[in-house]
């Protein structure tokens, strides 16, 4: 039977589908869970995904609406035209070619699971965005020399010290109605002690900003009321632009060979963001045309290319040596000039860009853990599709970005997924038997042979803990190659004629198939891990040390994997354990500081041109660090930290110490 290459997202699911079969039920066999309400009846229409169009070059894939059955009678009836271009119903439509298919939010059974949660932050509220209480006695004939305008500012200056202010135009055009609806009695709010954005009627006391962090995977806001500085409420959703490419330089080249391919993804983020704001305003109760108004001030961090989509810089020039940005400092940008919709005349704080691959969210994670008011020296890892690093202390901090492609997402894993119900995050194996347990997300308990735990795959923070377990019990050693010589049915030849480790029986599973670990999986877990380790020891060389008093890991990823899973496989240079931890959304973090406290935007445009950027990739000690760096910990470097923790913990394996 003909097969067919299929690609789902935003789950990063990829399978041979045999020719004539349904999205829907390709989407069973690979694990993705699509809604299917009427039980394939094609009555309910929960089940629509949208094709992608166009050559994807990063997946060798030529994808297109040609590619499947003609449309029926029973899409017709469901499929409306606010779906947008290219939706079909997966339940209805035939797969006759190699497709790239998006599973909107909504039509997601196994919602992702983002973990973004906000922390509770210590700083001195000093918010950009501050309201004012005005009081002015009501106009007569004897005022007839003074206009509104005028009263206002002068109340202003006259009450709160604020000089030489400026009225939006779009609010100073209504200005007129607003104080007499108020019967004179407003809430003014100004940006920056310089303008006026925003009166309204009658006295309002609650302040709201979103701090929003835009990830190449993730995206998420953080609602926050800037008189209290708390966080109200948290959204957060897959970045959009997934289906275009899952890492930056995907991206880049999808904006370079499509003629609208900025416009697209431009929109795409976009329309993503303005989900959020809808969402989050909600905790509110806002009412009125316009809920997402009431928030008077945003700032946003993401990488470079995250960047200069969104604000519709063309990519391509960061994409090709020497890699420079548009711009490198903080922009203040009005909602309405890019269509975020909040209040239209308030302003959009961008946090600068270091370098040109070391974006605005580096920046965020810059100002939030300071590294340049510490003693120690620290390294600060912001794992994700774009893995960021910073190393240093007071005297120096030293900064650089390692394409770690997407294996710590799970994808480009054979069996990898996104952080979603069903995905095994949590392995152990024992070091003589080679049995492994595992936990799966949506389940607490630990995986056992009586139960069916229904896993479907492997998120980014299970495939470091399998390898690491993998690597601790002999099934690979330290070059990553399978050992094939053990008594085990779990370590045998793949389809491929390639070697793989049976992690879940298929009977343990929801789709029908063991799910594996390979020796491709494996070895893209390598070259990630490698390209950080590589990063950090350039950077170590460049300082003039050896040794690293701490080692912060930032990011949703790096607060959900195991620091012994990440020493093990040296993911980074040797570390007490307990001096390495994990901080969240870091990069989410500097974004609030910035909207909580305008000293910190300040601070950020001026450590941004302070640290020193390194570009590793033409660095010529990189090809052999990255060589050294590949093997499990280490080729070389030694590990006396590792080496006492694993034998505290029983292990065999013998590591440099």
């Amino acid at each position: 039977m003909k097969k067919h290459k299929v690609i789902f997202q935003p789950s990063g699911r990829r399978g041979e589908v045999e020719e004539g079969k349904t999205l829907l039920e390709a989407a069973q066999s690979l694990g993705v869970d699509i809604e299917a309400l009427c039980g394939n009846k094609k009555v309910c229409g929960k089940c629509k995904v949208r094709i992608e169009e166009g050559y994807f070059e990063k997946d060798n894939i030529d994808s297109g609406m040609s590619h499947l059955s003609p449309l029926t009678e029973d899409e017709k009836k469901h499929i409306k035209p606010e779906d947008g271009p290219g939706m079909r119903l997966a339940c209805s439509a035939g797969v006759y070619g190699d497709l790239k298919v998006f599973v909107p939010e909504r039509s997601r059974a196994g919602k992702q699971v983002v973990r973004k949660a906000a922390k509770e932050l210590i700083i001195a509220l000093d918010p950009a965005v501050k309201k004012y209480n005005v009081v002015l006695q009501p106009p007569s004939l004897h005022d007839m020399t003074t206009g509104d305008y005028e009263r206002v500012l002068k109340f202003l200056e006259d009450d709160y010290g604020l000089k030489e202010l400026k009225f939006d135009y779009l609010v100073l055009k209504d200005l007129q109605t607003v104080l007499r609806k108020g019967e004179w009695r407003v809430t003014v709010t100004v940006w920056m002690d310089r303008e006026i954005i925003k009166v309204e009627p009658g006295f309002e006391e609650a302040c709201y900003g979103l701090a929003v962090d835009v990830g190449t995977t993730t995206c998420v806001g953080y609602l926050t009321d800037l008189s209290t500085g708390k966080v109200v409420n948290t959204e957060s959703m897959m970045n959009p632009q997934v289906p275009y490419g899952e890492d930056v330089m995907s991206r880049i080249t999808y904006a370079m060979t499509n003629p609208d391919g900025l416009d697209t993804m431009q929109k795409a983020i976009i329309t993503g963001l303005n989900e959020i704001i809808e969402r989050v305003v909600s905790e509110i109760k806002k009412d009125g045309p316009h809920p997402g108004h009431a928030i008077d001030d945003l700032t946003i961090v993401f990488n470079t290319a995250m960047h200069h989509i969104l604000l519709g810089f063309d990519p391509v020039y960061i994409g090709r040596s020497p890699f420079i940005p548009a711009v490198q400092n903080s922009l203040n940008i009005k909602a309405r000039d890019i269509g975020l919709k909040i209040n239209p005349s308030a302003y959009i704080h961008v946090l600068p860009i270091e370098a040109g691959f070391v974006g605005a969210d580096n920046v965020g994670v810059l100002i939030a853990e300071e590294p340049y008011n510490q003693n120690e020296m620290m390294l600060v890892i912001d794992i994700g599709t774009n893995g960021e690093l910073l190393l240093g202390n007071w005297n120096k901090v030293c900064s650089t970005s390692c394409a770690t492609g997407p294996a710590f997402e799970g994808a480009q894993i054979k069996f990898g997924m996104r952080a979603a119900p069903g995905a095994i995050e949590v392995v152990q194996i024992d070091p003589d038997t080679k049995e492994p347990r595992y936990k799966v997300i949506g389940k607490t308990d630990w995986h056992s042979h009586l139960e069916k735990i229904n896993a479907k795959g492997i998120c980014g923070s299970g495939i470091i803990e399998v390898v690491a377990e993998m690597f601790k019990a002999g099934i690979i050693d330290k070059s990553g190659k399978f050992v094939m010589d053990l008594q085990t049915p779990r370590v045998r030849k793949g389809s491929d004629g390639k070697p793989e480790y049976v992690l879940a029986w298929a009977e343990e599973t929801s789709i029908g198939t063991d799910i594996t670990v390979t020796q491709g999986d494996v070895r893209a877990l390598q070259l990630a891990k490698g390209a950080l380790y590589a990063g950090a020891k350039l950077m170590m060389k460049r300082l003039g040390i050896t040794e690293i008093d701490r080692v912060v890991l930032a990011g949703a990823f790096g607060s959900h994997i195991s620091r012994e899973a990440s020493l093990t496989l040296g993911m980074f240079p040797d570390c007490h354990i307990d001096k390495v931890y994990a901080v969240g959304n870091a990069a989410g973090d500097g974004a609030r500081m910035a909207l909580l406290n305008r000293g910190k935007r300040i601070e950020a445009s001026e450590r941004a041109r302070w640290v020193e950027f390194i570009e590793i990739a033409t660095d010529p000690a990189f090809e052999k660090e990255f060589m050294q760096a590949m093997h499990i910990p280490h080729m070389k470097d030694r590990f006396p930290n590792l080496k006492e923790l694993l034998a505290k913990s029983g292990s065999r394996v013998e590591i440099k110490g």
